[in-house]
């Protein structure tokens, strides 16, 4: 199942590793590896990236960066082919996602003449940037009968799905909260009517992607690998006023 129906379907520039990604799944959806498991080695990648910015190499921390993407991409693919959906797995992703993301800004900031505001800046910036698309992603999703584990509003604790626990939902959703919460109210209060919205056209969904994590990792990597390692926090600080500009377009249509 895709995450959205084909007619609804944008060109999504964040997420470019979804083909390896969806090879992967495949290839491995008749083993007893979970999509947990490919969670788990997304977070393994994305400690060696960083591992690797720390020690100036730079190549490196831009394939591991890249590969987390598309292993970050093959944990929901697999869910979708084994048809084991779970919100486990969805607050394990984000909750990874968030921690990895402060790690990467930190061994930036930690390797550049940054200073720890603009950095944890910076972090806070991408954090609201994704969170824009997110929020407009899920809205499509659940109104086109997409893939509707993600929700439009993390309000309550959701039922655990066949095959999980309700425990470990309690536990993952709590700690999403703690770290997503603030960054979902901003968003909600700065676009209340996008839940409401019926026009989110192609071209603009395009546009917002760019907010999305893998769009960020591929710049990151880029910029690294160029030697612009020390304009990656300025960037990502002043790219962040395209949400302004990217709700304003929203309301307009």
């Amino acid at each position: 199942m895709s995450k959205l129906p084909k007619e609804h379907k944008f060109i999504d520039l964040s997420d470019y590793g979804r083909i390896p990604a969806r090879i992967l799944a495949t290839s491995i959806k008749n083993t007893s590896l979970t999509p947990i498991h490919v969670t788990v080695s997304f977070i393994v990648s994305g400690i060696i990236g960083i591992i690797c910015i720390l020690n100036n190499q730079f190549l490196a921390a831009g394939f591991f960066l890249i590969l987390k993407s598309v292993l970050d991409a093959a944990d929901g693919e697999l869910a979708r082919i084994k048809k084991t959906p779970s919100y486990t797995g969805r607050y394990f992703d984000s909750v990874a996602d968030i921690l990895l993301n402060l790690l990467i800004f930190l061994a930036i900031w930690h390797i550049t003449d940054s200073n720890l505001f603009s950095c944890i800046l910076a972090f806070l910036g991408i954090q609201l940037q994704g969170t824009l698309y997110n929020y407009y992603y899920t809205i499509l999703r659940n109104r086109h009968n997409g893939d509707t584990t993600s929700r439009v509003f993390e309000n309550e604790v959701p039922i655990a799905l066949p095959g999980e626990k309700q425990k470990h939902v309690n536990i993952l959703f709590g700690l999403y909260k703690i770290l997503y919460g603030g960054f979902d109210k901003i968003i909600y209060r700065l676009d209340r009517s996008a839940a409401k919205s019926k026009n989110f056209p192609n071209w603009l969904m395009t546009l917002v992607s760019t907010f999305g994590l893998g769009f960020q990792l591929l710049v990151i990597s880029i910029m690294l690998v160029s030697g612009f390692k020390d304009y990656i926090i300025p960037f990502f600080i002043l790219y962040s006023v395209m949400i302004f500009v990217f709700i304003g377009i929203r309301k307009t249509l």
